[in-house]
């Protein structure tokens, strides 16, 4: 099982020194679980970026709120078992506009040249084409979103 494992010496950058135009869909990296070239949306109208996540389970551990969860990569590929501390919960309105409660967790993520520290909810996005959703709190970092155009960092083949 992937465990969220954010090594404290490591100091990871808040912003891009020069801005990076990204497309409105991109790959994305998850190092903590060890997941690479997930799909992603670009959504400047979501605040905190969204993973799809089956089996969303929360346990105690010495006192500590974590949560099990799978990520599922489908065509044959083995699902990804993991799990995080919770950083906290949030009511999200999804995109069909019902209210829902979902696990937050802190994680690293890189997409393009920056590697950081941020937020994702957890949650069940079977009936969406991308399983990662990015948010605004992730693109204040210094991407410039260019919605007429897509893999602007690489497809599965280049990178």
């Amino acid at each position: 099982m992937a465990q969220a494992n954010i090594p404290k010496a490591k100091r990871y950058r808040r912003k891009l020194k020069e801005p990076c135009e990204i497309g409105w869909c991109e790959l994305i990296d998850l190092p903590a679980f060890g997941v690479k070239n997930l799909h992603a949306k670009v959504d400047t109208g979501a605040a905190t970026s969204s993973l799809h996540a089956t089996r969303i389970k929360p346990f105690k551990r010495d006192g500590q709120t974590l949560v099990q969860f799978t990520i599922p990569m489908g065509s044959g590929v083995p699902d990804y078992h993991c799990e995080a501390p919770v950083y906290g919960q949030r009511r999200i309105k999804s995109s069909n506009g019902v209210m829902e409660t979902r696990y937050v967790i802190e994680t690293v993520m890189k997409l393009g040249p920056l590697e950081w520290v941020g937020h994702m909810t957890l949650a069940n996005r079977q009936s969406m084409i991308f399983p990662v959703l990015i948010g605004r709190r992730a693109l204040k970092r210094g991407f410039l979103v260019n919605s007429a155009k897509r893999w602007m960092l690489g497809r599965h083949q280049e990178r």
